[in-house]
């Protein structure tokens, strides 16, 4: 006879897959034909029922039968005393948030003027110099004094209005907040950032105030604020990806707290460091993971997965090498003269050359207010417009697929090199130039990113083109040791990490993604990553460094556990991707996909000759009216580019709301709302912790709230998404409206409710439904369909309630 829990758990089901009974032996997706969205809605209706034990997506497929399941849950410890029920966020202020947003256009006025006035009067002097010589030297002074000077303004505001970064909190939209927005940006938008991986960048942290000690090598561009709070030890390593902001954006408050990391030290790819977390001296954090309510790594162990915890992987694997001070110091300064002496003269200098001395751009280049009336301004403008940018694809191309295979002979694989050396620069050149983003998003989500990924060295082996075989965004530290398998299919945000580094050392080694495999999105994937053929790697998966290599798998969450490869629903269109009718449609695809390629480029073209005409214009009018007109031309720059691109993708919906969908990837429906991915949208971080935001979401279609604070979500399929009053979105959240797995396609409404908070890094998938006041820790994975009850707190990848 089935006990109690077995009874109950049978009788849910049932309701959620509409039949009349189910057997507790009977598989959940092998027998009764159930995917992850049926059973993320059954375990929200355990949820709902009382007297039984919360059940979680791991418990599901770790027990994926009814007898299973009731056993494991019967035998579970009791659980804990329940977490209090988190207290609602405070009602905002509307006056106050006017005010913020007020003084906020204030700030950003007037460092555009700022700008603009300088720009002015160091072109004005540098066009005044005699032949390419007498340009130069004045390129090379004016281009220097503003480096340093974008520099020094950050650090100069930061100790001005902030003084020392202290452990505390306040109120979004207040004065204190003002004065934290103003350094965020400051900092955020300084030219140092281009530096990260330096030495410099160390240097310019410790001036922010951050301690930091010697030897520290970081690779992260996400830029620290409360720098007063940084602590890291000597010798430690921070990879790319890794977020340690030192605050959090938490229920309509700014939290500020210490991040703490001890000598020897190792952060990997795509982390997240709460406030109040810290590592000891030789510890670890895995990739994909994170530290979160104040935990502490201890000295000399290993911890991995969301929320972090122990594990045996040592992921310092490169022995060390000789990396003296002076070692360190030479590179800095070599790369600082490399950016007073070229770079900054070269784009100066480069800039007033062709224009003073460029044929057929008189009336462009001569002050006069008549000549914005003239049919000949606007044709130099055009011409110019076609001109610039046909070199930048033409050139751009050509650099990116032959300057990195030029210098490739000069890295050997599994070699180890020290840091801050000929081959360390070698490494960086390689790797920035073939991540340049333009041409992926470009070719991305269609047949031609496969030809684009090869020209520049992927192994991609014998292609089995899908149409849809890469995103548009994909990244890597070397592409010439990059390997995916035949058949493979990978959506956006894959990080190859084919290049390991210690406090001294690195290595390229190749990195190889098995064959017929799908990976889903936001995933890091290591050199010894052990997976072979026909894997699904969920989103934001950990991909195992250890045990045995998984084939025909699925693996979920981080650190990761086994789920099905496919289920009985992903597999209704595979008929569609066989014989001749997979021939009909991929030519359909690629035939749609070449034009939206073409409509892309002309967008662009088109943006780029709107700012050209507002650039040129401001130039004419220039003696009349003076420097100010400068600074309004770069403010009006950004605001037709909000427009622009926001009329840009009403006019692709044709002013409709998406509508969910669960089609092939060769539906023509799909191929409409795919196009939507080429739509820029990197305008809007100037946007991110401002009122400002939340107007351009409600114009894109977003059903947003009163009050929202948005401190840097991304919101891909926007008509989908409604985002209650009160709302504190954290620093790089995604909420990703859509799936793809394999050849199916999958989206559907994304609700968030009034006063609810998203933790930095943290993602929220199609069919989510939060209640008001519900909290997502940082770092989590809010899987598709989950329903999160009103004020409870989630957290973990997959999210379960804490």
């Amino acid at each position: 006879m089935p006990n109690g829990t077995e009874r109950v758990l049978a009788e849910v089901l049932a309701g959620v897959v509409q039949v009349d009974h189910v057997p507790p032996d009977s598989h959940f997706f092998e027998d009764l034909c159930a995917n992850s969205l049926v059973m993320a809605h059954f375990c929200a209706r355990v949820r709902k029922r009382p007297g039984l034990p919360s059940v979680s997506m791991r418990d599901v497929y770790g027990h994926p039968t009814i007898r299973s399941l009731a056993a494991a849950l019967d035998q579970a410890p009791e659980p804990a005393v329940a977490r209090a029920e988190e207290p609602p966020p405070p009602p905002g202020s509307t006056p106050r948030y006017v005010l913020c947003g007020a003084l906020q256009l204030l700030v950003f006025g007037l460092y555009c003027v700022l700008a603009g006035a300088v720009t002015a009067r160091g072109y004005e002097w540098v066009s005044a110099g005699a032949g390419a010589v007498g340009i130069y030297g004045r390129s090379t002074v004016f281009g220097g004094g503003l480096f340093l000077g974008a520099c020094a303004v950050p650090v100069a505001a930061k100790w001005l209005l902030v003084g020392r970064w202290r452990e505390t909190e306040f109120p979004v939209w207040s004065l204190a907040y003002v004065r934290f927005w103003t350094v965020r940006a400051l900092v955020q938008a300084s030219p140092m950032a281009l530096f990260v991986g330096n030495p410099l960048y160390v240097l310019y942290l410790r001036l922010l105030g951050a301690r930091i000690g010697p030897g520290v090598t970081i690779l992260s561009r996400s830029v620290p604020v409360c720098t007063d709070l940084l602590t890291i030890g000597a010798g430690t390593v921070m990879r790319k990806d890794s977020a340690f902001l030192c605050y959090r954006a938490h229920k309509g408050l700014i939290q500020t707290g210490p991040v703490t990391l001890g000598r020897d030290a190792f952060v990997g790819e795509k982390t997240v460091l709460d406030i109040g977390t810290s590592l000891g001296d030789g510890a670890q954090l895995g990739h994909a993971s994170a530290l979160y309510g104040c935990a502490t790594v201890p000295a000399g162990h290993r911890w991995h997965g969301s929320p972090a915890r122990p594990t045996d992987v040592d992921h310092l694997r490169v022995p060390p090498a000789r990396c003296s001070t002076p070692r360190r110091a030479g590179y800095a300064l070599a790369a600082l003269l490399q950016t007073l002496l070229l770079y900054a003269p070269l784009a100066i200098g480069g800039t007033c050359l062709l224009l003073t001395m460029g044929p057929g751009l008189d009336v462009l280049l001569t002050p006069d207010s008549q000549d914005l009336t003239s049919a000949a301004f606007y044709g130099e403008a055009l011409g110019l417009s076609i001109g610039t940018f046909l070199a930048f694809v033409v050139l751009g191309l050509a650099t990116v697929t032959l300057v990195p295979r030029a210098l490739k002979p000069l890295l050997r694989a599994d070699r180890t090199y020290p840091l801050y050396g000929f081959h360390y620069s070698v490494h960086r050149a390689i790797a920035r130039l073939t991540n340049i983003k333009f041409f992926k998003w470009l070719c991305g989500d269609s047949s031609y990113i496969v030809h684009y990924l090869r020209s520049i060295g992927y192994d991609l082996s014998h292609v089995e083109q899908t149409g849809s075989n890469f995103g548009t965004e994909v990244q890597h530290e070397t592409p010439y040791l990059a390997t995916v398998g035949s058949g493979t299919m990978v959506a956006d945000g894959l990080s190859i990490l084919n290049a390991e580094y210690s406090g001294t050392s690195f290595r390229v080694a190749r990195a190889t993604i098995g064959a017929h495999s799908f990976l889903g999105n936001h995933i890091a994937y290591p050199v010894g990553g052990r997976t072979g053929e026909n894997v699904l790697l969920a989103t934001k998966v950990m991909v195992p460094l250890d045990g045995e290599v998984r084939e025909g798998v699925g693996l979920l969450g981080s650190p990761s556990f086994e789920i099905p490869r496919t289920v009985e629903r992903d597999t209704r269109f595979d008929h569609l991707r066989e014989g001749a009718e997979l021939d009909r449609r991929l030519t359909a695809k690629n035939r749609f996909n070449l034009r939206s390629m073409g409509l892309f480029l002309f967008i662009r073209w088109l943006h780029w000759f709107a700012l050209m005409v507002i650039g040129f214009a401001a130039i004419d009018l220039y003696p009349r009216v003076g420097v100010f007109l400068i600074g309004l031309s770069l403010m009006a720059a950004l605001l037709f580019s909000i427009a622009y691109y926001v009329l840009v993708e009403r006019l692709l919906c044709r002013f409709r709301p998406l509508r969910p969908l669960l089609c092939s990837i060769y539906d023509p429906r799909f191929w409409q709302q795919e196009r939507l991915w080429k739509v820029p949208d990197n305008h809007l971080v100037v946007l991110n912790g401002t009122p400002f935001k939340n107007t351009v979401w409600r114009l894109l279609g977003v059903r947003v709230g009163r009050r929202v604070f948005d401190d840097g979500a991304s919101i891909t399929e926007r008509t989908l998404a409604a985002i209650g009053d009160d709302c504190t979105l954290g620093a790089h959240t995604k909420v990703q409206a859509h799936s793809q797995e394999d050849g199916t396609f999958k989206s559907d409404h994304i609700t968030i409710g009034a006063g609810c908070t998203l933790g930095t890094g943290a993602l929220v998938h199609y069919g989510v439904s939060m209640g008001d006041g519900a909290v997502l820790a940082p770092d989590s994975f809010l899987m598709k369909g989950e329903e999160v009850p009103s004020r409870a707190h989630w957290g973990g990848n997959p999210a379960v309630g804490r």
